[in-house]
């Protein structure tokens, strides 16, 4: 392939994918806490950073019991955005349940 001809689609989803494994892995190997958000500071704009904040504060909250449309108002959320989240954890053998249950519960179920 030339310099100039640009990638084809496929090639692109190749690239894309191993990228994402190469981030993942990337993820995987930081143990310090400093160093990661060095990293987050320099891959994640504050916009980009203010999302995932409130993406965790969406699941907390929910995984929590908190009523979907107090959510939305209090933390200023379309509600598409809740309803979503709220799928993701009725799956009660998905990853985010079974994080947020290690994290959050306690003697007594949240």
């Amino acid at each position: 392939m030339s310099a100039s001809r640009t990638k084809n689609a496929p090639d692109m989803e190749k690239e894309a994918k191993e990228a994402f494994e190469d981030i993942i892995s990337v993820f995987c190997s930081i143990t310090d806490a400093d160093e990661m958000k060095a990293l987050f500071d320099d891959l994640f704009t504050s916009s980009e950073m203010k999302d995932m904040v409130n993406r965790w504060l969406l699941m907390t909250d929910l995984y929590k019991g908190k009523p979907q449309r107090e959510i939305a108002e209090a933390r200023k959320l379309s509600l598409c955005k809740i309803t979503r989240g709220s799928k993701m954890l009725k799956k009660e053998d998905g990853f985010m349940h079974r994080l947020l249950s290690s994290r959050y519960d306690d003697h007594i179920h949240i």
